[in-house]
């Protein structure tokens, strides 16, 4: 049976060029974000490139019906072999003066507990199987915090320490987990696209962010998969 990659916060930048960099290896792919018409246009796109897609709207935004996404995967494709978990946001940061437990919620819910349930889901057919990947991809502010720009990065931290906890659990089991920091804006992305807009208050000068193509970052997740021998990488790297 061919393996199966599910790609929660799947979009037009990050998550349709792990897509295709995992479809063109023969996985399936799970498509799932919050507007169904964009995850079927997407779903259709790969089909016609020889990559069988499907969709599965969700919102990362209500961790209790991530657990249903995950059995409507297994329902329509029998196997889940690596959870890859990037969402992004439109929001701009808060400084960590103005946070408060409010503000900060939201931000858990998408950035650390639905990927919790995510995981919690997939990772016992992975087990059993004795093979499997969790794949995180995320901000860098996660491991560089700023002045000024928090929010995220609290909420990102606490992702990036679960992995870590993970990676060395189920090393010997068979299931590799790993994380990937950007630390620029992604090519073709809404975030991109928000931030250009000026949609999206980012505190900085946008023109001084890098830019960095999704591809390179589909590039890196797949060697971390194969190779297995780090846990985090950033991008870009210098």
């Amino acid at each position: 049976m061919s393996k199966t990659i599910v790609i929660f916060g799947a979009g037009t930048g990050l998550g349709a060029s792990v897509a295709r960099r995992f479809g063109r290896e023969g996985y399936r792919v799970a498509l799932v974000a919050r507007t169904r018409e964009r995850l079927e246009a997407l779903a259709a796109e790969l089909s016609e490139e020889g990559i069988e897609a499907a969709a599965f709207p969700a919102d990362l935004a209500a961790s209790d019906g991530i657990a249903a996404v995950i059995e409507a995967v297994l329902a329509r494709f029998g196997r889940i072999d690596v959870v890859e978990y990037a969402p992004i946001t439109v929001e701009g940061f808060t400084a960590a003066a103005d946070l408060s437990a409010a503000r900060l919620r939201p931000y858990t819910e998408v950035f650390l507990l639905s990927l919790v349930e995510a995981v919690h889901a997939a990772l016992p057919g992975m087990l059993e199987r004795g093979d499997g990947a969790i794949l995180l991809g995320q901000g860098v502010s996660a491991t560089h915090p700023q002045p000024g720009l928090s929010g995220f990065g609290p909420v990102m931290a606490a992702a990036r320490n679960y992995i870590h906890s993970l990676h060395g659990e189920l090393a010997g089991k068979g299931v590799y987990a790993g994380v990937v920091h950007v630390a620029a804006m992604v090519e073709r992305s809404a975030g991109q696209r928000a931030m250009l807009g000026g949609d999206m208050a980012t505190g900085l000068d946008v023109s001084a962010i890098p830019v960095i193509d999704p591809d390179d970052i589909a590039e890196a997740f797949w060697t971390m998969v194969t190779k297995r021998d780090e846990i985090e990488r950033q991008l870009p790297s210098s």
